[in-house]
Formats: C-alpha cells, sequence, structure tokens
C-alpha cells in the first residue's frame, strides 16, 4: 500500500491506495501554519489506522521550497562564483531578481577567469587564485556556494575544481552547488536556479530530518520507503532531496496536474486547480504536466528548471478562468478540461463554454493522488559538440545511461527503470552543437 500526501499553504490532503493503485480512503485536514511535517503527520494519522500498518511507501508533497522563496525566509546566505572572466561579464549575476530575494540571499558574487568550453582544449584555465581569495573572503559568511561556469554542461571539471577549493577556504561542511548537475542550456537561468537551490540547501535537509524523526509515530511498515515530490511530476528520495532541494521547486503543481491525468484516466488535458482563492491552470501531455519552456519562474527568478507552465487567476472570476484555459489549450478542437481542487465544485460547466469538463471522483486531493501514483525519475542533459569522428549514438547512450543513474540515486529500482531519449536540440550561437536530453523513470526500490 501507499500513501501519499500533499502539503498545502491551507489544507493538508492524504490519500491511501491499495497494490493496485485504487484510492481506499481520502482526507484533506487543515495545515499547522509552518509547520510542513506536523501537518503531514496529522493527515495520515487522519487515514484508517490498521491499513497504515501495512504501507511500504510514503510519498509526500512539501512544498517548503517554494513557499520559502516566496516569503523570502529560511533561505542561506549563499556566496554566487560565476566562472567565465570577461566572456560571461556582460549580466552580473542575479540581475534582475526581486530586490528582496535578492538580498535574503546573497552573501557576496565573483566572476573569475575560466570557463572551460566544449572540447579539451577549448576555453581559458581556471583562475583558482581568484576562486580562494573568493572563497576565503566569504568564510564565515556564506552558508552555502553556488558555481556556475559557462561550459560546465559540456565540461564540469573547472566546476569541481572551484568547490574543491572552496571546501578548504570556507570550509569542508559547507554546501557547494555546481551549475552542471542542476541545469544545461543559458548560463543565467542555470546560474539562477543554481542559486536557488544553494539558498534552499540548510532549510530543506532540516525539514528532512524532522520528518525522518516523525516517522516512528506514522505506524508504516517497517522500512517503509519516503520520497517526495519533484518539479516534473516525479519522485525522489529524501536523501536526494538533500542533495538537490531545488528539484522540488514547483512540485506541488506538478503531481496536481498529473493526478489530475491519472484519477480521470485522459493522458492529454487542460488541468484546472482550483482553490479557496487562486485557479492554477495547466497542461497535461502524455501524462505529465507540459514544461514552461524554456524555463520557468520561481519567485519572479528566469531558471532552468523543469517546473509546470501555469497561469494563475482568481479562483472567484470565472471569466478570467475561461481565458486561461483557453490560453492553454494545445489541440484543433480542443483539449478536455479536468477540474480538481477542493474549490472545483463551486465552477459550474457553463463557466467553460465549449468545453469538455471532466470532474475526476477524489479530485479535491489530486496532489496527493499524484505524489503516491508517480514514479522515481531523473534526467540528464549534455552539449556536445559534432565532428568528423564523433559517434553521437555512442554519446546519446551516455546520456540514455547517465539519466538512469541519476534516477538510481533519487532511489529508483534500477531493474526496472526505463529511458526516453528526448529529441535533440541545436544549440544557439555554438555552430556544431547539440544538446542530448534523457529521462528516465522507475518505482522505489522494494522492501
Amino acid at each position: 500500500m501507499i500513501i501519499g500526501v500533499d502539503v498545502g499553504p491551507t489544507n493538508t490532503d492524504a490519500v491511501l491506495l491499495d497494490g493496485d493503485g485504487r484510492a481506499l480512503s481520502a482526507v484533506k485536514v487543515p495545515s499547522l501554519a509552518g509547520d510542513a511535517v506536523g501537518s503531514l503527520v496529522a493527515a495520515v494519522a487522519a487515514l484508517p489506522r490498521e491499513p497504515r500498518a501495512r504501507v511500504t511507501q510514503l510519498a509526500v508533497g512539501l512544498r517548503v521550497a517554494a513557499r520559502a522563496v516566496a516569503e523570502r525566509t529560511g533561505l542561506a546566505q549563499v556566496g554566487v562564483l560565476r566562472i567565465g572572466g570577461e566572456a560571461a561579464d556582460a549580466v552580473r549575476p542575479l540581475f534582475g531578481w526581486p530586490a528582496e530575494l535578492r538580498d535574503a540571499v546573497c552573501a557576496g558574487t565573483a566572476n573569475v577567469a575560466g570557463g572551460g568550453g566544449l572540447g579539451p582544449y577549448d576555453g581559458a584555465p581556471l583562475d583558482r587564485d581568484a576562486v580562494a581569495r573568493f572563497g576565503a573572503g566569504l568564510a564565515g559568511r556564506a552558508e552555502a556556494f553556488a558555481v556556475s561556469a559557462v561550459f560546465a554542461p559540456a565540461d564540469g571539471t573547472q566546476e569541481r575544481e572551484a568547490a574543491e577549493i572552496l571546501r578548504a577556504e570556507a570550509g569542508a561542511d559547507v554546501p557547494v552547488v555546481l551549475s552542471g548537475e542542476i541545469g544545461a542550456l543559458g548560463l543565467l537561468r542555470r546560474e539562477n536556479a543554481t542559486v536557488l537551490d544553494a539558498a534552499l540547501c540548510l532549510l530543506v535537509a532540516r525539514v528532512a530530518d524532522e520528518l525522518t524523526a516523525a516517522l516512528p509515530r506514522l505506524g508504516l511498515a517497517p522500512g517503509a520507503a519516503v520520497l517526495v515530490t519533484r518539479h516534473d511530476g516525479t519522485l525522489m528520495s529524501l536523501d536526494h532531496l538533500r542533495r538537490q532541494p531545488g528539484l522540488s521547486l514547483g512540485s506541488g503543481p506538478a503531481c496536481t496536474i498529473r493526478g489530475a491525468g491519472l484519477l480521470s484516466g485522459v493522458r492529454d488535458a487542460v488541468v484546472a486547480d482550483i482553490g479557496e482563492r487562486r485557479a492554477r491552470v495547466g497542461t497535461l501531455t502524455a501524462g505529465y504536466p507540459q514544461e514552461a519552456g524554456p524555463g520557468g519562474r520561481i519567485g519572479g527568478v528566469p531558471v532552468s528548471l523543469r517546473v509546470p507552465e501555469l497561469l494563475t487567476v482568481d479562483a472567484a472570476a470565472h471569466r478570467d478562468l475561461a481565458e486561461a484555459v483557453d490560453r492553454m489549450q494545445t489541440a484543433a478542437g480542443g483539449l478536455p478540461v479536468v477540474l480538481v481542487g477542493g474549490g472545483a465544485e463551486a465552477v459550474p460547466d457553463r463557466a467553460l463554454p465549449g468545453c469538455e469538463v471532466v470532474r475526476p471522483e477524489h479530485g479535491g486531493v489530486a496532489g496527493a493522488f499524484g505524489a503516491a501514483a508517480s514514479p522515481v525519475g531523473g534526467h540528464h542533459e549534455r552539449i556536445v559538440r559534432v565532428g568528423p569522428g564523433r559517434r553521437l549514438d555512442a554519446v546519446r547512450d551516455e546520456v540514455r545511461d547517465l539519466a538512469r543513474a541519476w534516477a538510481v540515486r533519487a532511489g529508483a529500482d534500477p531493474r526496472r527503470v526505463r529511458t526516453l531519449l528526448e529529441p535533440d536540440l541545436t544549440v544557439p550561437y555554438l555552430p556544431g552543437a547539440l544538446l542530448l536530453r534523457a529521462r528516465a523513470f522507475g518505482p522505489p526500490l522494494p522492501l
């Protein structure tokens, strides 16, 4: 059996699924302000006690990362290191961030020479002395570091070298986040995502520890797997959340969209999640949320994360809702519209003229259902240069294997992971370069 929990700002939803993925029980309880783990415990306690002892997996949407960014609270002070020198000096780090968010996370910035390239002999060498001065200058002030090299998606060597230097200068226990493990195209968006990831590391680690300490109170089967939601509608382990907390940004809407599809039995649809005050509208494509391209925004910051494409409107403004649904339609003739969320009953079918409206059973807890029924996920991206003697198929296989490795690292059963190679993309302003991408999915390791 599986329990899925979605900790929202107003209510916390929980659902109990049997081995075939059918909902046996669903509950909605008021969330405890500022206490995501306490809200989770209360929701699980509201489920029937006896079946809980047979639960082997707990999947949770915590939303603490998104709330921390939105409220500018609990964020670590980050030293932001860019490796690119003059070639990456046109726009300074954190340019365009909301001032209060920038002030909440920035311990200092630097741009040092280096950056690497698409090949082993491309680009300038890393200015190791400048990195050391930056780390020493922020020792005791920076609670984490974010390192972004221009060509890290092609070669992360200089980022790893910089991380070693920063730890030597600022302390071995100071978290250092590398952009090559966060995103691919676009230095600024990748750098922004890396900074947010670093800013969240201490808060998310504390919440993960609180959740681990609370597990004995839930009455689950011994050794039950604990997974948390990701921004692409998949899951990851608590350990993976500690390593990359930014992956949880946008995970709430992502799992709600996925849950809406699973509950309604459709794979392509417009999904409207109707809350008490706001309605979020997104698109379900092949069973997963449509990503915002070329990247989304978190807290007003453009990032290179696979967050869902969303429109947010006043839940009571039905005309605005209809316009948002119309804007998210992607198919000729219109996709069905799946209404979920606690406020879905307040939206009459006539508010969406010309649409096929679907109201699935248990739609009020779609986020919890999406968490419970989703696989563990992983992905990998790499920029490569195509040239004579370069076997592109072999590189694609490497990218696919690394996506699989990331899924396993996130908690997937290595024997049951499947991979999907996404279409290659050309890289602007880099002749002969391609962005190779792969995704991987699989159930968690069994007990």
